[in-house]
């Protein structure tokens, strides 16, 4: 277990937007696709401020853990674990399940790998 500054920072500046896009976003777009994109990158940072694991595996991780949670939404679960009147609830484990979402997932990915990349790229250019 290690602490990682960069990461960390990354990872709360991502939090700061996303309840940014929670509280003033009211839109079809911002809200719903890019707020599931920057939630993968979110989880990824956070995760990685504190372990120095395989980017692959880490990120791959976190985008089963975002599938698991939308197959949830897909169940109910909040439903069925009587926290449907909880907003916190509602708002961090969601209560309806769509395609897209899984989309924007795989594009939070697809970004977190590609900007891996571009960083490690940097790093041997230099």
């Amino acid at each position: 277990m290690t602490f990682n500054r960069n990461y960390f920072t990354l990872a709360a500046l991502i939090f700061i937007i996303e309840v940014c896009i929670a509280l003033f976003v009211k839109d079809k777009f911002v809200r719903p696709y890019v707020g599931d994109v920057l939630v993968i990158m979110l989880i990824y940072c956070f995760v990685q401020s504190f372990f120095k694991w395989n980017v692959n595996s880490v990120a791959l991780s976190v985008l089963f853990f975002a599938f698991t949670i939308e197959f949830l939404q897909y169940l109910n679960i909040v439903e069925k674990l009587g926290l449907q009147h909880s907003s916190l609830a509602r708002t961090v484990i969601g209560t309806s399940f769509a395609w897209y979402d899984i989309w924007a997932y795989v594009v939070g990915y697809a970004l977190v790998l590609l900007i891996e990349k571009w960083m490690e790229w940097r790093t041997v250019v230099s």
